[in-house]
């Protein structure tokens, strides 16, 4: 029998496709130009500022402020965000689907991801709206990895941390989830997630 009572999914990397070079790739004329951009200019610290709460409007002017050359560019990152979603990833939509249908866990999903964008995401992707509930880092207004957001997802829905098992793409989020106590499983690929998960005695 496994202690885990409640799974927590990431979203983005792990059930949801997303990549910002689907929008520059039609914009530059070449890779080099399109991850010098991203890696200069809308870059993904700056992309996770939005992820904690900051305003999409704000963001955009402050990057405009900086480099004005670049002002169609940096717009297009946000007026044209839902082409950067790249659609479900399958495998792990099919093992939610078995936990869902299962009903031993609590299933739910902490991400990290604006508020303002996040409901697109719902109205597109039916399986979202499977979780018991979902934290989302842009209505909190704090972000993984920092210990405050883990913290509301254990106070919200009432759960031990000893009796979590937190499954992420990104190993600092991880990391900082074991801290607490939390059970991690670093996301790689869905043929690996079903593996650990079996290890964990979750999934068959």
């Amino acid at each position: 029998m496994t202690s885990i009572k409640n799974v927590v999914f990431d979203l983005g990397g792990v059930l949801i496709g997303w990549d910002p070079k689907e929008v520059f790739k039609t914009i530059f004329n070449s890779e080099e130009e399109v991850n010098w951009f991203l890696d200069n200019i809308c870059t993904m610290d700056w992309n996770e500022q939005q992820d904690a709460g900051r305003p999409i409007a704000e963001a955009n002017e402050i990057l405009i402020q900086q480099f004005p050359e670049h002002k169609e560019n940096i717009l297009a990152y946000y007026s044209r965000w839902e082409e950067m979603l790249t659609g479900p990833i399958k495998g792990t939509v099919d093992i939610l689907t078995k936990l869902i249908k299962s009903n031993n866990f609590n299933v739910v999903a902490l991400t990290n991801w604006s508020a303002e964008t996040f409901p697109v995401a719902l109205e597109r992707y039916e399986f979202l709206h499977w979780f018991d509930g979902i934290v989302v880092s842009g209505v909190e207004k704090c972000k993984k990895p920092e210990e405050k957001i883990y913290n509301i997802l254990l106070s919200r829905f009432d759960f031990s941390p000893f009796e979590c098992l937190f499954i992420d793409d990104n190993k600092r989020n991880i990391l900082a989830a074991e801290k607490l106590g939390i059970k991690g499983i670093h996301f790689l690929s869905p043929d690996q997630l079903h593996k650990d998960l079996a290890n964990f005695n979750i999934i068959v």
